[in-house]
Formats: structure tokens, sequence, C-alpha cells
């Protein structure tokens, strides 16, 4: 992860240590925001640890707007997020970290 020349005063607390609050932490820290990462667990990233043992599935096979199905009532709301960072995306993000995936179909 390339390191900003220059940090700010401020200083950002994410709450969950699963991969959504990782990927804020890394971003909010390339932006030259120190961060600080708050777990109710003693480790951070334990999905990443349980899911990698045979390939990390974090993505599903269904077409996009079938997958749009499930979330229901909050479908609309959901869809500008998953038109920037959809399936691809984050598997691109993964595979940055160095994590082999595959894509699931459950």
């Amino acid at each position: 992860m390339p390191r900003p020349a220059s940090f700010s005063d401020k200083t950002v607390a994410i709450i969950g240590g699963g991969p959504a609050g990782l990927m804020a932490a890394e971003v909010i820290s390339l932006a030259g925001v120190k961060v600080n990462v708050y777990d109710a667990m003693p480790s951070v990233g334990r999905k990443f640890l349980i899911a990698g043992k045979g390939g990390l599935n974090i993505t599903h096979s269904d077409p996009f707007d079938l997958f749009l199905t499930r979330y229901g009532t909050r479908r609309d709301a959901i869809k500008p997020m998953l038109d920037r960072f959809g399936a691809e995306a984050l598997r691109a993000w993964v595979h940055e970290l160095g994590i082999k995936t595959f894509i699931g179909s459950s």
C-alpha cells in the first residue's frame, strides 16, 4: 500500500474490523488521515482469515439485476453504490492485497 507524503492532524475511528471496516481504513489512510480501527473481537480481519482457507468467496455469480433484488426495499438506495463499486472492482481490490478469490453461486 503506498504511503501518503504527509498525514493530516485529524484521526478517524472505524468501528468494525471486518472487510468493510478494513477497506474504509485503507482508503482513509491513503488520503493521509490517521485511522484507528476498533472491533469487539480480539483481532480484526477474521472473516478474511476464515474465508481465505480455500480461496476467498466474496462475490456472487448472479446477474446484476437479480443480485439487486436481494436488497428488497433498499434496492434503489444500494444500486448507485454497486454501480460505482461492483463485484469486479471488489475482486480487483482483493487481488491487489494478494488474495486469491473465486466466484460463488450461493
